[in-house]
Order: C-alpha cells, then sequence, then structure tokens
C-alpha cells in the first residue's frame, strides 16, 4: 500500500532548511516506497497567494487535503509560524483538512518558541479538521548536524502514537470515516 504524503514549507526563502528538515522527518517516519511525496514549497507561489480567487492555490490546497499525511513547517516568526503558511491555510473551510493526518512542524534560532508547534499551529490545523498525532516538533535551525539524530527521535515518537491510534481504530464499533 502506498499513501500520499505532502509536506507544505511555509519559509519564504525557497530550498529552505526547514523543507529539509520537513522532508527528512518524512523519510524517518516512513519506509522507502511506501509513500508518494509532494513538496508545495509555498515561495515559490508568493504571486498567488494573496490572489481571490486563484485557481493555482486551490489546486494546491486540494492536493494537500487529499493526503494520507500532511506535514506543515515554518520557520518560526513572531513566536508563530510565517504569514505565508496561514495564508495558505486560510484558504480551507471548516474541516477543510478532514481525514488528513497532519505533522506540525516549527523551526528557530533557539529553544524560546519550542512550544509553539504544539500551541500555535497544532490548534489550527485540527479546527481545519486534520488528525495531529501528538505534539508538534520544533527543530534548533543551528543543529542541521545532527539532523537524523534530533528527527529520528522525533519521527520514532510519531510512528509509536500512529501505532497506538491505529490499534484503537482496529477495534472501533463501526464507526467508518
Amino acid at each position: 500500500m502506498t499513501i500520499t504524503v505532502t509536506v507544505v514549507v511555509g519559509n519564504p526563502k525557497p530550498q529552505s532548511r526547514t523543507r529539509t528538515v520537513a522532508e527528512t522527518l518524512v523519510a524517518k517516519l516512513l519506509e522507502p516506497g511506501s509513500y508518494d511525496l509532494d513538496v508545495i514549497d509555498l515561495a515559490d507561489h508568493t504571486a498567488e497567494i494573496f490572489a481571490w480567487p486563484s485557481e493555482q492555490m486551490a489546486a494546491l490546497n486540494a492536493r494537500v487535503a487529499s493526503s494520507d499525511l500532511a506535514v506543515f513547517a515554518s520557520p518560526t516568526y513572531k513566536a508563530t509560524y510565517t504569514g505565508l503558511l496561514k495564508a495558505f491555510l486560510d484558504r480551507y473551510p471548516a474541516n477543510g483538512l478532514a481525514g488528513v493526518t497532519a505533522i506540525p512542524v516549527l523551526t528557530g534560532a533557539d529553544l524560546t518558541h519550542s512550544m509553539g508547534p504544539t500551541v500555535n499551529l497544532a490548534p489550527l490545523l485540527v479546527e481545519l479538521g486534520a488528525i495531529v498525532p501528538g505534539r508538534g516538533f520544533y527543530f534548533v535551525a543551528g543543529q542541521m548536524d545532527h539532523l537524523d539524530e534530533i528527527v529520528g527521535a522525533a519521527a520514532e515518537e510519531y510512528a509509536a502514537n500512529l501505532a497506538r491510534l491505529a490499534s484503537v481504530a482496529a477495534v472501533t464499533q463501526g464507526v467508518s470515516a
């Protein structure tokens, strides 16, 4: 079985370290060959992000909403995520991400805002109907030389949470998605 995974990167700088962290998380979490990866680097769409309506942005939103797993990644700006990511998420109606498992990821200069992905981004994703399998992931950008180790530990935690959810889902009584 192959799942669809989308990484949405809200860094205004294309090909950012934030993107690298998010893609590494997916690679550490999932078995190779078990997923199709789609990366939406919002820095590549700044000309359209605030255009209403926008067929291009609607298509991007639809791709994310049809994902099995979505990683939403942003650098920390003013103790929260970027306006670029917020503008993208604002395009969803209530429950627009229903059925999507979502992992919030923030990067930052130090641990000052380490609760940001859990306190600020995760509630927005839940409000949009996504399933968030644990606390958000915060990565200190100065630790890129330890990327595999730090992201690997986070991936193990998410994998354990998802396994527990799967075991509960396996015994639910006739409740379907």
